[in-house]
């Protein structure tokens, strides 16, 4: 047994790069999951009378971001792009960092194009930061040590 101790990692130091460039610092990221279908199949010579299971297809996402409002255009030109009929599929990463702000895990997706973005909840009587997200579809997701 090793005497190394691997302490997780906190979730609290990322940032996502959108073709090899940083593009913000976000609050929040979620939805790096992958997901398959189920397919039942099943001859008439097999015993015992059960179904077998195969691996299906393999679905991800989609990624949802959130940041601090800012004046950067970035995701709002590229959500614009998509909605105006344009194919402007990227590829990126979310990249989380250790406590010395060293790369350690990557996420990295493919082929994302934004289907979502919305701004802000506005409140006069409230103090807090406004809020935008984008929700990213992707078509694959892999793990990366760093």
């Amino acid at each position: 047994m090793s005497d190394v101790r691997m302490d997780p990692f906190r979730t609290f130091n990322f940032r996502l790069e959108i073709d090899n460039t940083t593009v913000a610092a976000f609050s929040d990221a979620s939805g790096l999951t992958s997901t398959g279908q189920v397919a039942d199949y099943r001859t008439g010579v097999d015993l015992p009378l059960t179904v077998r299971k195969l691996p299906g297809l393999r679905s991800y996402g989609p990624i949802t971001l959130k940041r601090g409002m800012v004046a950067d255009t970035t995701l709002w030109d590229w959500y614009r792009n998509i909605s105006t009929g344009q194919a402007d599929r990227r590829n990126g990463s979310v990249i989380l960092m250790n406590e010395a702000r060293q790369d350690v895990l990557r996420w990295n997706f493919e082929n994302a194009w934004p289907n979502k973005i919305e701004g802000p909840t506005m409140n006069a009587a409230g103090n807090e930061i406004a809020i935008e997200s984008v929700e990213l579809v992707v078509e694959d997701i892999t793990l990366e040590v760093a």
